[in-house]
């Protein structure tokens, strides 16, 4: 029997929530608006820029008889047994359930950009390593797991994934994006996104938006983008995650947009979220995001006034600690500074969120491990997928002697300063090089072949050294440390001036390639992509994996040694020297090689590229028809065959050419890929669900349109290998598309023969 609404589980969330914040408090509601993050002062600087400036104390039994929104991070902030960190989770749990007259818990989130950022947790691969899958399926089913096993042990919400599009690799979280296309971004944030909610985690989208287009690549820097590439380059990846993956937050991004910070900004944040897009999730701040709006943006000159900007841009939680929304907002209302009403809004938007996680259930408990139970976040299941996900992102970009796979008896020279090197795999939102580095006493956590360890694994009858004289071939490991704020050479706040490669390792592999005539084959553990054009034609073989988890030694040495087919494909362009960045391959024709200027943008090895063991010919490719309504599609078929000794997969990508337009448009971009594995000799027919909306773009702010007129259509192994182009006319009126319209194409492979 339920006593009042709000507790009743047959009603509507949104009816619970509204009758529980009609008895709440104004000191009640803001509770359930602020965080809290035990443990976090004494290291401040470690984690975040200006932490330990903007870091207060709080008098948890103050607080906590008004109730608390959310829990920061309670496995992420350090090291912590997972079995120990569960039941004291649930404890914890107990006690804030227990202080408040309604007894509603906390809702407990965490970092999980490349597996649940905890304590001897599985590792997986990063996010650019996702999009050089080009396997969204693969990326769900373990975005899933991921959440499984954060559910598991009382965890709500996941801040991740992140959906900024790279627009410059100098930029230190290149490694956190998925790629330089907004649809690879897209698709596979989407499936993540899905496989997180799936198992009952709220996937929070960030950083939105426009982040990742800062001048000079540098962190927190302003953005200038104009209305048309925010429109149809940084906003459809959110769109697509929160239409097609079902995202529950969003979290603001922590850059001003021509002057207004994404914080602060009701346009973006209600305007185009909640009025435009229909989002009824919640918005969290990203971390201090608003207590910058007074330090860094010096648009609000006191926390009060930085929290009633942010709360009426739209963002519901501050987190990871409360610093504006607390007592400053507290005596803003009751000043009628701010009105009441738009704490009421965001309240009832968290109040709603918890309701539909089962949080303000008459019979909630906190989850606990049972007394004789051990909790274990690296299971050989989550293992067996770290290293489907890492086989898989590996890239093949040239083997032109043929010296891959390596001969299992040969005498390998294995040099470089990643050869033997854990960290090589960890990109900065791994749990070792995230928090323990700050505890070089405890253990790493789990287990982490290095790349030298997997090939005398893989290889048992080669002859390993470390002195390239003595050997048949060398490989050469190269690659990034990452870490926090200048503490590495990739990951957040660890920008880069150029794309050299860093820490003196041009250098090594200059005087490598002189002081030997063997064959080198070039390895590469990073988080971005770095010029090799120096390197052109010197090297027998390159293979790029972008920092690819616990498993990321296997599964290159798999690669090397010919376990693995390499499958995996560019999620960003490889460049050939500086002097053409910032660039990608979304550029339209002025922004290509060309007379007017000296510098050539040309990338060495472009977005989509990747090499494999076996051959593929492609064949009878077209369209169902050659004329298709504005507001209709047609079929795009290709016919894959495996003409080669050996299974492997293919990967078809469909890429829109619109050779007149209203506005300037890049000369190519992703619209469709598939995936193609095939036996030798198999064939297999590739069916692509072209639609017209897939056409639109923006030629004014606001409207975005499909236009009648020709377009090609490009069926390629890479933005710059085109095998086959398919010619339509769309006809009929032009039309106006919005939110709705369709943003993804379907595609089918289809077996023919075995």
């Amino acid at each position: 029997m339920h006593h009042h609404p709000w507790q009743d589980t047959s009603r509507p969330a949104e009816e619970r929530a509204a009758d529980l914040l009609s008895r709440m408090t104004l000191e009640e509601k803001l509770a359930q608006l602020s965080s809290i993050w035990p443990g976090s002062e004494a290291e401040g600087e470690d984690v975040a820029p200006f932490q330990h400036e903007v870091s207060e104390a709080v008098d948890l039994d103050g607080l906590l008889p008004h109730g608390l929104g959310q829990l920061t991070r309670p496995f992420g902030t350090a090291p912590v047994e997972p079995t120990e960190g569960a039941r004291a989770l649930a404890a914890f749990q107990k006690k804030v359930a227990a202080a408040n007259r309604f007894g509603i818990p906390a809702l407990a989130h965490e970092e999980c950009l490349t597996g649940f950022t905890a304590w001897q947790a599985t590792i997986f691969p990063t996010p650019l390593a996702w999009g050089a899958t080009f396997d969204p399926a693969l990326i769900r089913r373990m975005a899933a797991a991921i959440g499984e096993s954060m559910r598991s042990v009382g965890i709500h919400q996941g801040l991740s994934p992140v959906l900024d599009v790279v627009r410059d690799p100098r930029w230190g979280r290149t490694e956190e994006s998925i790629g330089e296309d907004p649809y690879l971004v897209g698709t596979v944030a989407s499936a993540y996104v899905a496989g997180l909610e799936s198992s009952g985690i709220v996937a929070t989208l960030k950083h939105f938006v426009g982040y990742s287009a800062s001048r000079g690549g540098r962190n927190h820097a302003p953005v200038s983008v104009g209305p048309r590439e925010l429109a149809d380059v940084f906003l459809p990846p959110f769109e697509m995650a929160l239409r097609e993956g079902g995202a529950r937050s969003v979290m603001h991004a922590y850059n001003d947009l021509d002057g207004v910070p994404a914080a602060a900004d009701p346009d973006l944040l209600t305007g185009l979220l909640r009025e435009e897009w229909g989002f009824d999730g919640t918005v969290v701040a990203d971390y201090f995001g608003i207590s910058f709006l007074e330090r860094n943006h010096r648009v609000a000159d006191s926390p009060a006034r930085a929290g009633a900007l942010a709360l009426a841009a739209g963002v519901d939680v501050e987190l990871p600690s409360v610093r504006c929304y607390g007592e400053p907002l507290l005596k803003a209302v009751r000043s009628g500074d701010v009105p009441e009403e738009l704490v009421d809004r965001a309240v009832l938007r968290v109040l709603r969120q918890k309701c539909e996680l089962g949080l303000l259930d008459p019979d909630w408990s906190p989850a606990s491990p049972a007394p004789e139970e051990r909790v274990d976040l690296d299971p050989p299941a989550m293992r067996a997928l770290a290293r489907r996900v890492a086989e898989e992102s590996v890239v093949l970009l040239d083997n032109r002697e043929g010296v891959l796979p390596l001969h299992p008896t040969a005498r390998i020279a294995v040099v470089g300063p990643y050869a033997n090197e854990q960290a090589a795999m960890l990109g900065c939102y791994t749990f070792p090089r995230h928090v323990g580095v700050e505890h070089p006493e405890l253990p790493i956590g789990v287990e982490i072949p290095t790349l030298l360890d997997a090939l005398g694994a893989e290889l048992p009858g080669a002859a390993l050294t470390d002195d390239p004289g003595d050997a048949d071939v060398v490989v050469a490991v190269l690659g990034d440390r990452s870490g926090l704020f200048g503490r590495g050479t990739s990951g957040e706040g660890c920008d880069a001036e150029d794309l050299t490669l860093p820490d003196g390792q041009a250098a090594f592999l200059d005087e490598l390639l002189e002081s030997t005539d063997r064959p080198v084959v070039l390895v590469l553990l990073t988080g971005r992509p770095y010029a090799l054009g120096r390197w052109e034609g010197r090297l027998a073989a390159t293979v790029q994996a972008f920092f690819p988890g616990e498993e990321g030694g296997p599964a290159v040495a798999g690669v090397l040694t010919g376990r693995v087919n390499p499958s995996g494909r560019l999620p960003v362009s490889v460049p050939r020297g500086n002097g053409g960045q910032p660039w990608t391959y979304l550029a339209p024709p002025l922004g290509l090689k060309g007379a007017a200027s000296n510098i050539d943008p040309t990338p060495l090895y472009p977005f989509g590229h990747g090499l494999s063991y076996t051959t593929f010919a492609w064949e009878a490719a077209g369209a169902g028809s050659d004329t298709v309504p504005t507001d209709g599609g047609t079929e795009v078929r290709l016919t894959v065959r495996n003409t080669g000794e050996r299974a492997g997969t293919e990967v078809v990508q469909l890429y829109l050419h619109d050779p007149v337009a209203r506005t300037v448009q890049p000369v190519s971009r992703l619209i469709g890929y598939a995936r193609v594995t095939l036996e030798p000799g198999q064939a297999a027919e590739v069916v692509f669900d072209f639609h017209a909306d897939l056409t639109s773009y923006t030629p004014r702010p606001g409207r975005r349109i499909v236009e009648p007129g020709a377009v090609e259509l490009y069926l390629a192994a890479s933005s710059a290998d085109v095998r086959h182009t398919v010619p339509l006319t769309l006809t009929g009126p032009e039309r106006t598309v919005g939110h709705d319209r369709r943003m993804s194409c379907g595609t089918e492979v289809r077996v023919l023969t075995s």
